[in-house]
């Protein structure tokens, strides 16, 4: 089988790779950067240098797969980034359909049922839709929890005030949360066996904690067991995140999401079509990942 991977090296798209590549089938990964192209060939893979932003570029490398992964990298100065995540969408639909393509598997998010009111999420949900209006193709698009990597924010806060909070909710607040190896194997099954049809959402989430237990595990970790979850409101998240140098429209973006959240409108419709199994990286395991960073950092 041939398949072509989007998301570079990315902590989701390269160990997918490697599990395609160890199963004996034949990877295409994109990139960005031709300075990864030698370790994407040292995986065993092809790289593929260029913009998902050049549709004559995707169809090209869409060319002859049996199936892509689709992802949308994150652009840190768009100036309307719904927009943007929706533009690429978009010119993922126009190479599918270009290059023939019959499966894929897109890489989505918890809350992309809602047009409006999650942030980039949103914009995820238009990606969705995007993909949605292809005829003949199978696409599964996969819904993961909160990522537990978004936590390494929280460590110069942790550092510099002795709480880790969000604007998302309080400490009695339930997140179901996820770990990018739990995606990739969920991935990785899906592509191997081809066997969805349709459009279909599938959820996936490692564990399901309180902001309280989050709170209270990564503190253990790093030798603050009293550490409190703060729950912020939405302007005073604005304005820690500008003042950590955020751009804007990402910063109301984030913003929009963790009230969300905290709604829990993000979380309704993975509550009513919760995944039957949970990853394998639970929240314990996350938490040694959390206190090495923390620790290495100044």
């Amino acid at each position: 089988m041939k398949y072509v991977i989007t998301g570079s090296l990315g902590q989701i798209s390269k160990p997918l790779s490697e599990t395609l590549l160890k199963a004996g089938h034949e990877v295409t990964i994109v990139t960005s950067r031709h300075s990864n192209s030698a370790a994407i060939e040292a995986l065993g893979a092809k790289p593929a240098v260029g913009s998902v932003e050049d549709v004559a570029f995707l169809t090209k490398t869409f060319a002859g797969a049996d199936a892509v992964y689709t992802m949308v990298p994150p652009k840190f100065d768009a100036t309307d980034w719904k927009g943007y995540i929706e533009s690429i969408g978009i010119n993922y639909a126009n190479a599918i359909k270009a290059a023939d393509v019959k499966y894929v598997v897109n890489l989505s998010s918890v809350g992309a049922h809602m047009a409006e009111g999650a942030g980039p999420v949103s914009g995820l949900h238009r990606v969705e839709n995007a993909l949605n209006q292809l005829l003949g193709v199978h696409i599964k698009h996969l819904r993961p929890a909160y990522f537990y990597y978004n936590l390494m924010a929280n460590i110069g806060l942790i550092k510099q005030a002795d709480i880790i909070g969000s604007n998302n909710g309080n400490a009695e607040t339930l997140m179901a949360i996820v770990d990018p190896s739990d995606i990739a194997e969920e991935a990785a099954a899906a592509l191997l066996s081809l066997n969805f049809t349709g459009h279909t959402i599938q959820y996936i989430a490692s564990d399901e904690v309180t902001n309280g237990q989050i709170a209270k595990t990564l503190g253990a970790a790093i030798g603050k067991p009293d550490l409190p979850w703060i729950a912020f409101t939405d302007e005073q998240s604005l304005e820690g995140m500008l003042g950590a140098g955020l751009p804007e429209e990402l910063a109301k973006n984030y913003v929009e999401m963790g009230a969300g959240m905290r709604s829990g409108a993000m979380g309704s419709d993975y509550l009513n079509n919760r995944p039957a199994t949970f990853g394998k990286t639970k929240l314990a395991d996350f938490a040694k990942v959390f206190a090495h960073a923390y620790n290495a950092t100044n």
